[in-house]
């Protein structure tokens, strides 16, 4: 019951500050999906310069894809390890470990409290695009279910993961490279730059047991794709390895990290 009323309180404070600032935040909202618009642009044109079809997917069909990406995008966005240096500094994490349950269900209820009203601002964008690029939807009822189960999933598991990165800052400040490369592995292979099923068949492998393409590329295809009720609960179940995987190395690693922590405010 704690966690269930302290959860509900933090994502009511985070609803609330939206809309307080809700111009503010719509035009955040409207940066953080910038990045799948331009491949939504991009691919289209490409696909419709080659008559419609880019390597085997219809211009429509990348039009789903990315517009779909918009809102994953959105769903996605956690606490970033960039700012546990901050974090640390400015006494904010000393503030979180005097309360009764672990720090990562603040961003977690935060964070989650936000994509409330972060979907509703994204309904109209996601009018217009359609109405601009015409896409090709035919998701199933189950694929439907599976989505928006699957964008929460994914949430908590890149949360976990950024997490996880962002503990490297215990142990060395010097941590801005290996953010980078992770993020340049998500990149490539979560689905995010392009579709999966267009790289080689020896990349979707490797994606397959990473957790980057369950945070990105699963949800957006659960509903602009052709997954079949294989596909679809096999995706959902890897996304549960993953967050049960996750939370296993958070705890053995958060035990650790905490010893190395010094409290440090300004």
């Amino acid at each position: 019951m704690v966690y269930v009323n302290y959860y509900l309180t933090m994502m009511k404070i985070a609803i609330i500050e939206q809309f307080q600032y809700r111009v503010a935040y719509y035009f955040y909202t409207f940066g953080m999906i910038a990045e799948p618009l331009i491949y939504l642009v991009v691919w289209t044109t490409i696909a419709n310069a080659g008559g419609g079809v880019a390597g085997g997917m219809l211009a429509g069909a990348f039009a789903a894809y990315y517009i779909v990406w918009t809102l994953v995008r959105t769903m996605n966005i956690s606490f970033t390890p960039f700012g546990w240096e901050d974090r640390i500094r400015m006494g904010q994490l000393t503030s979180m470990l005097l309360k009764p349950i672990h720090p990562i269900h603040s961003d977690l209820a935060f964070f989650g409290g936000e994509k409330i009203p972060n979907i509703i601002m994204w309904l109209p964008i996601a009018v217009v695009l359609s109405l601009i690029f015409h896409p090709i939807f035919s998701p199933s009822a189950l694929g439907i279910i599976v989505f928006f189960i699957s964008i929460w999933l994914a949430f908590i598991i890149r949360t976990i993961a950024l997490w996880l990165l962002g503990m490297i800052t215990f142990w060395t400040t010097r941590v801005s490279a290996i953010f980078d490369l992770y993020f340049a592995l998500e990149l490539i292979l979560s689905g995010r730059l392009v579709p999966l099923s267009l790289l080689p068949q020896w990349t979707q492998n490797i994606s397959l047991f990473l957790p980057f393409q369950w945070t990105f590329n699963f949800p957006i295809e659960t509903i602009a794709g052709n997954y079949s009720i294989s596909q679809l609960l096999f995706g959902l179940g890897m996304q549960i390895v993953w967050i049960a995987a996750g939370s296993v190395a958070l705890q053995f690693f958060w035990k650790r990290a905490i010893q190395q922590f010094t409290s440090v405010g300004n």
